[in-house]
């Protein structure tokens, strides 16, 4: 293939330019181009009938006569197109005349290292130009950067299940089970606990003036974790070095030893254990169990405390007696939950909650056969789903949703705090007052008193830069306490009357049953909705 291109040539009358056509589906001679170097050598012509010679595709080669004295002598010539980022250069060549001057491989590579184009070049592509008759009228691409390779960012897997808050199956009689819910990650001295594929910084590129083009940045990992964990030579894994359960916490890998007995009654004392903690059997009255990772029961607990810090399950139930205690940094789920005070981080689950004063992160869940709220305080986050909520025997049950009950203890504990510190200012401001007054009237003070009244002053600014600390906290604190949109009770069966419902800063107390619906907050108030 072959473009059409152009030549100034001698004929028997003069010079001429000689119009070659194009071959085996090479490009037309492209009439501005022609027209554009003709002006430049100020030669005359008739521009239609050029115009017309260039539109007969039929046509052979022919020359448009331009004048009758000798060719004039012209050296080749060329047209240097650079792209706008630097990265590719073109270059189209103009046959010199027939008398003319060829331009030679070094001058045109001095030329480009004139233009500053020194990276990239294809030497190939030139040497077929200077070193055959010439490819002319032909986009040549002579010069080619090199594109960065990106690299990827580092990455972890883990050989364990991350989740921490994986929900309890349901039976075929719609039961919950609570036995076989494998919340433990349980692992082996030995086992492999997470390995990291490391970052490929890429490499980088260059433009054809020899601008270094950088890669993009990527991310760098590395392995975090606790105690009980060994590091390869490499760097690059983690395994276990003990028999025990590993989790996973801010992005940190700990392994801890789980602790399992029978019961928790007088045979164990109380426990408290900075792993995982696996009672088979029952949590007698008055004990309290304290894990740093998950609390999980087989049987049943009396009015027992539990605290954790990770979940706690009870797989039998609770029967608080009005002293019980449960709190969990992640979810509770029993199968039912009576006079007990429950704090839970994620969510609460139960088949049945008793007059029992609940407050979940995130929703508390009452579903299964029963499925029943009845009396006391259940809190949560974002929602409260039940099949039936209140009793027709009048027994007072309050629901609330929209704010995180955590977030909301720790506002009113900052608010007394503030309130303290305004009275200690108060108070301090008082003595500083007195003691201006007696300065005007030009009493005298002692060494010890002065001293006395600089701690004084130093008093009142530390507690007011505290004040202001916590007012911020409390602000940022406020902020999270606004109404969540998707908070929400649901009724999967019945609600009855004399429940009351706050969403937010709104509440309102049922005088009537309620059937398979829901209740959220719309424009300012309390609205039912069906399912």
């Amino acid at each position: 293939m072959q473009n059409g291109y152009f030549k100034l040539v001698n004929e028997q009358n003069g010079y001429g330019v000689k119009l070659v056509q194009p071959k085996d589906g090479g490009e037309a001679i492209r009439i501005g181009e022609l027209l554009e170097y003709l002006d430049g050598l100020g030669v005359g012509y008739d521009r239609k009938r050029i115009e017309m010679l260039l539109m007969d595709e039929e046509a052979e080669d022919s020359v448009y006569h331009l004048g009758s004295d000798q060719c004039p002598s012209y050296p080749e010539t060329y047209h240097l197109d650079v792209s706008d980022d630097d990265m590719i250069v073109y270059v189209r060549f103009i046959p010199a005349s027939d008398t003319g001057k060829r331009i030679t491989f070094d001058e045109f590579l001095k030329d480009l290292r004139y233009s500053n184009i020194t990276h990239g070049l294809r030497m190939d592509v030139l040497q077929d130009h200077f070193q055959s008759p010439g490819i002319y009228c032909t986009d040549l691409m002579v010069a080619k950067g090199k594109e960065p390779r990106h690299g990827t960012d580092a990455v972890i897997q883990y050989n364990f299940n991350t989740d921490k808050h994986r929900p309890p199956s349901q039976r075929e009689d719609g039961s919950v089970d609570y036995f076989n819910l494998s919340m433990i990650n349980q692992c082996r001295k030995g086992d492999l606990l997470a390995t990291i594929t490391p970052e490929d910084r890429g490499e980088p590129g260059f433009d054809v003036h020899g601008k270094t083009i950088s890669p993009k940045e990527v991310k760098r990992e590395t392995l975090k974790f606790g105690r009980n964990i060994e590091l390869s030579e490499d760097k690059l894994s983690i395994r276990s070095a003990v028999d025990g359960h590993v989790t996973l916490v801010d992005d940190k890998v700990f392994v801890s030893d789980v602790f399992e007995v029978k019961n928790v009654d007088s045979t164990t004392g109380n426990l408290d254990f900075e792993g995982s903690i696996q009672i088979n059997g029952d949590v007698m009255a008055n004990f309290e169990v304290k894990a740093g990772g998950n609390v999980i029961v087989s049987g049943l607990v009396e009015d027992a405390k539990i605290v954790a810090g990770g979940n706690i399950i009870i797989a039998k139930g609770m029967n608080g007696m009005s002293k019980g205690y449960l709190k969990a940094g992640g979810d509770v789920m029993a199968k039912f939950l009576e006079n007990v005070r429950v704090v839970a981080g994620g969510y609460v689950e139960s088949e049945a909650i008793l007059h029992s004063r609940i407050s979940a992160g995130t929703e508390v869940k009452v579903e299964g056969r029963k499925g029943i709220i009845v009396g006391g305080y259940v809190q949560a986050g974002q929602r409260v789903t039940a099949k039936t909520i209140g009793t027709g025997m009048g027994a007072s049950t309050i629901l609330e949703v929209g704010v995180n009950p955590l977030i909301k203890t720790q506002y009113s504990r900052m608010q007394k705090l503030v309130a303290d510190q305004v009275k200690t200012i108060k108070n301090a401001e008082v003595i500083l007052e007195t003691f201006k007054e007696k300065l005007k009237k030009g009493i005298q003070f002692n060494e010890s008193q002065l001293k006395y009244m600089k701690s004084v002053m130093k008093l009142v600014e530390d507690k007011t830069a505290e004040m202001e600390q916590m007012n911020a906290r409390m602000d940022k604190m406020r902020t999270m306490m606004e109404i969540q949109k998707l908070s929400e009770i649901v009724v999967n069966d019945e609600i009855y009357p004399s429940t009351t419902i706050i969403i937010g800063d709104i509440s309102k107390t049922l005088q009537t049953s309620y059937h398979y619906c829901k209740f959220l907050r719309e424009r300012g108030e309390i609205t039912m909705k069906p399912l």
